[in-house]
């Protein structure tokens, strides 16, 4: 049972569903969310317009929902979406792009977000770049050889940074070995999703 607010709205915050990042905070009253599930686009109540709106209605970046949940109180949703473009009207990735100073955060909300960015970023470059524009795009057409020669000699050199003793030589070359992987992954068509779901299968507290 859900918790509406004294001016029937409910806080719904949005969240990228693949990568955890943090999208955007947005209203709901009990339209918007019944369109929200009817149509599979997140749509808020505009508090400042006093009138429903969908994100990306004039932009085109649309939030197409995955799966909505509610807190322990049932007084707050999770909004889970894939976002279509960027989710602040500034442009950003994220409406949380700066720290309590007003600066850029220097990273995504959560950090691992990145991973989601990266595999985003390879399938666009296996999409639109050629072999002289992107190592990337090389890689791709070299095919399974091509991506397993440079995976086999990014976990050695992972092994030799360890066994150096040094972080920085370690995460530097541990990055290497994350990349290629997921190169990999794009090569064959899985999703990057396909392992956390089996870390998640194998994870019993």
């Amino acid at each position: 049972m859900l918790t509406f607010d004294t001016n029937n709205l409910i806080p719904a915050i949005v969240q990228h569903a693949r990568t955890g990042e943090v999208l955007m905070l947005g209203y709901m009253n009990e339209t918007a969310l019944k369109q929200t599930c009817e149509s599979g686009l997140v749509t808020f109540w505009s508090r400042s317009r006093q009138e429903l709106w969908t994100k990306g209605a004039t932009s085109g970046h649309v939030l197409r929902l995955v799966t909505l949940r509610q807190d322990c109180d049932g007084d707050a949703l999770l909004v889970l979406a894939e976002p279509e473009g960027p989710t602040c009207h500034t442009g950003a990735r994220s409406c949380f792009y700066r720290d309590l100073e007003g600066g850029p955060a220097t990273s995504a909300a959560p950090p691992a977000a990145i991973l989601g960015r990266l595999a985003d970023l390879i399938q666009a470059r296996r999409a639109t770049s050629s072999d002289e524009q992107s190592y990337t795009a090389r890689l791709l057409n070299g095919g399974v050889d091509r991506i397993g020669k440079k995976i086999g000699e990014e976990a050695a050199e992972v092994i030799i940074a360890a066994k150096n003793g040094s972080h920085t030589e370690l995460s530097y070359e541990l990055a290497d070995l994350v990349y290629h992987s997921l190169v990999l992954l794009e090569s064959q068509n899985l999703p990057v999703e396909a392992v956390w779901r089996e870390l998640e299968r194998r994870f019993q507290p």
